[in-house]
């Protein structure tokens, strides 16, 4: 099997899990339902079952392809921006940082809202892309940086945004139920709402990532090489650590923190299609939504109480970045 049909395959396969995955989530919940219940309900729509199945399972199912989708651009961008392929908004800060924006918004109860984003999502995006700015500052030795340096600094950023947010909780404990959401990782509160705040934004990233792509690739050569090819560098790095850091907030701003499926999802992808980032932004959107999607179906139906998703994902991301590291060392 040559490359082209193996990446046809690739989206074939995608886009069926894709497609399952929803069919899955609408057919799945406390309330049980059949196939035939949902083929009755496109054929005779009622409120009942338009509650069930539009309000609360496809909401759900879409906000977290959505989530997914992001995470997995994030990682994508971050593991081309750094020429790292153990780089994830996880494990950079990036989430830990736009987490406890979001806590710190809600204990606060900061309400100011711009651009579609409520008080949280604001304070998540700022402190998402702090993190990532200071872990790209401190990571620099004579204008490059090494893998060591990036992942321990990201490692000890991300730790300390923990800890803030663990003394917040702290200080104020009558608002730990509230907070407790953005620190597991949950689908929980699935609205619409949510879905079509976000989702604009994502499309935006998904965009102008792939209309960049070639200057990512440009970045993989060297920034003098890429320089001399006529890519300009400074912005395009401004650009790429911006988006990172907005796809990374929006996710933690309405299902707080999922870690690794920035990491895993990225580097699966590149194996399967190949390292052109013109493909892989694309195809890592898709099978990062496709795999959150799938990881959200696990949380609900392993116990009888669900679990947080996060959960599943550090399950299955942990073992793979210690492969990794093991690997790189």
């Amino acid at each position: 099997m040559n490359a082209r049909s193996g990446r046809r395959l690739f989206w074939a396969v995608s886009l069926f899990l894709c497609l399952a995955g929803f069919l899955v989530s609408l057919l799945t919940g406390p309330v049980r339902t059949t196939p035939a219940d949902l083929a009755r309900f496109l054929r005779a729509p009622d409120a009942i079952h338009t509650a069930i199945f539009i309000d609360l399972r496809l909401a759900r199912a879409v906000l977290a392809f959505l989530v997914g989708a992001a995470l997995a651009l994030s990682g994508a961008i971050l593991q081309g921006y750094f020429r790292n392929p153990m780089a994830d908004p996880f494990v950079v800060g990036v989430s830990s940082g736009a987490s406890l924006g979001a806590v710190l918004a809600t204990l606060l109860g900061f309400q100011a809202a711009a651009f579609g984003f409520s008080g949280p999502g604001l304070l998540a995006f700022l402190s998402g892309l702090g993190v990532v700015s200071l872990v790209y500052v401190l990571s620099l030795r004579r204008g490059g940086f090494k893998v060591e340096t990036l992942l321990l600094t990201g490692i000890a950023a991300g730790a300390l945004a923990s800890a803030l947010t663990s003394f917040l909780l702290f200080m104020r404990s009558d608002s730990y139920d509230q907070a407790v959401f953005w620190l597991l990782g949950s689908f929980q509160l699935a609205e619409w709402r949510q879905a079509a705040t976000i989702a604009p934004w994502i499309v935006l990233c998904l965009a102008a990532s792939i209309w960049l792509a070639r200057d990512m690739d440009l970045l993989a050569l060297g920034d003098e090489t890429a320089r001399a090819l006529g890519s300009p560098v400074g912005r395009v790095r401004k650009v790429f650590l911006a988006m990172s850091a907005l796809l990374a907030a929006l996710s933690v701003a309405v299902s707080g923190i999922i870690g690794f499926v920035g990491l895993v999802v990225p580097h699966w992808v590149r194996i399967l299609i190949g390292p052109g980032h013109r493909s892989l932004f694309a195809a890592s959107a898709l099978a990062g939504g496709t795999f959150l999607l799938y990881c959200d179906l696990l949380a609900r139906n392993v116990l009888p109480a669900e679990l947080p998703i996060g959960v599943i994902t550090a399950a299955v991301g942990a073992p793979f970045f210690l492969y990794l590291l093991h690997k790189k060392r």
